[in-house]
This record gives structure tokens, C-alpha cells and sequence, in this order.
């Protein structure tokens, strides 16, 4: 069955805060102990249904070590959902979250959906961000706000959903002209982007992957 949109999402953070545990749980029900930083770019897939559409969910885990940001910063064009992503027991990348979001404002569309993901909630003894404290800072920013355990699973797949509905809602009050433009932006055919699968690139080919933003098929019928 052929989807109706392909939605972008990138997935920021600090480095080790458990993003590509959280792409793992979330596409494949994965969680591997053993684990490593991602080095440079990988994507992940998986196809949902919102609001009767077949929405397939392109997920980027960029890499939060300090030397690949100037180079991920090229991925956030074209995306239309951010998971912005701390570790509730390590405070300083929670209190580089306002960071991130400034990149986000300052590469990414103005109408980007973030969500504030506070990962390892399981731990609850070594917690150093309060959730209530994460909360009111994501109001603030205007984000989306949850915590999560990519070890447990709890709350990842509500999380990544509330997202794409999110996305889907601002996309679908999009006049479907603007939503081609899009696409045409990118200079590159919908049958491309719905071919991808989830890979590890290395850094040279990482200037060369295509930016994705939401797609419609040209046959979808406007009406719900």
C-alpha cells in the first residue's frame, strides 16, 4: 500500500542521551545495551496511520558530537518534526536543550513540531531534571513535552505519534499547490523518497543525501 505523506523528522540532543535508542524502540522495538554514539547520520522508517492517511515517518538521528553540528545542520531543512532529546540524569543536556532549539529556529522552517523528550524516566534515583522544571521550560519555548524510557518503551510510542499527528494536522491544513512545491524544492520525485530505507551514512556521503519534507501523492484526494 502506497503512503500519502513521508514526513521528515530529525532527532537532536546531546551526544548519549539514548536518540538512537528511541529510533530503535520507536521503528523496530529495539533496545541494545551495548549501544554506541552514532557517528555522522542514520535513518530509520516506519509507516503509521493517522487520521486515515498512510503516513510513512523518514526519522534522522543526527549526532550530537560537537564536531558533526555544522554539517548536520543542512538536515534540518526539509524537516518538519524535531525530537529534541535530554537525559533526565544528566542535567547539563537538559540545560543545553535552549541551545538546540535556537539551531532549530535558525535552520529549520518556522512551523517545525518539536517535542521535548526527557529520556531514562526509568531512572528514577538518579533523576537531575524534574519533570514539572522540563515542562514549564517547553511551554515556554512553545514544544511538546514527555518523558520517556527507550529501555522500558514507556511512553516512546505516544510520543513519536503525538509528533507525526502534529505534523500531519499542520500539513493538512496546507493547500495541497504548496505541498507539491515542496517537493519540487527539493528537486527530486516522490518515488525517491518513499524508496529510502533506514541505512548508516558515512560522512562523506552525508553532504549528498537528499533533503525530505512532507510529500502527497499526487493521486491522494484532498478530502477526508
Amino acid at each position: 500500500m502506497e503512503e500519502d505523506y513521508v514526513f521528515k523528522i530529525v532527532v537532536i540532543g546531546d551526544s548519549a542521551v539514548g536518540k538512537t535508542q528511541l529510533l530503535g524502540r520507536f521503528t523496530r522495538d529495539e533496545f541494545f545495551l551495548d549501544s554506541k554514539s552514532t557517528i555522522g547520520i542514520e535513518f530509520q522508517t516506519r509507516t503509521v496511520d493517522i487520521a486515515r492517511r498512510r503516513v510513512k515517518a523518514q526519522i534522522w538521528d543526527t549526532a550530537g558530537q560537537e564536531r558533526y553540528r555544522a554539517v548536520t545542520s543542512a538536515y534540518y531543512r526539509g524537516a518538519l518534526g524535531a525530537m529534541l532529546v535530554y537525559d533526565v540524569t544528566r542535567r547539563h543536556t537538559f540545560e543545553h536543550a535552549a541551545r538546540w532549539v535556537d539551531e532549530l529556529r535558525a535552520h529549520a522552517d518556522k512551523s517545525i513540531v518539536v517535542m521535548l523528550i526527557g529520556n531514562k524516566a526509568d531512572l528514577a534515583a538518579g533523576r537531575a531534571v524534574a519533570a514539572d522544571e522540563a515542562a514549564a521550560f517547553a511551554e515556554e519555548q512553545g514544544l511538546f513535552f514527555s518523558e520517556a524510557s527507550a529501555l522500558s518503551g514507556e511512553n516512546v510510542e505516544r510520543a513519536f505519534l503525538r509528533l507525526l499527528e502534529e505534523i500531519h494536522a499542520n500539513v493538512s491544513r496546507r493547500p495541497l499547490g504548496d505541498e507539491a512545491a515542496s517537493a519540487d524544492g527539493r528537486g527530486h520525485g516522490g518515488a525517491d523518497v518513499l524508496m529510502l530505507k533506514g541505512t548508516k551514512l558515512s560522512l562523506a556521503e552525508e553532504m549528498s543525501i537528499m533533503e525530505t519534507s512532507a510529500l502527497r501523492r499526487a493521486s491522494s484526494c484532498s478530502c477526508s
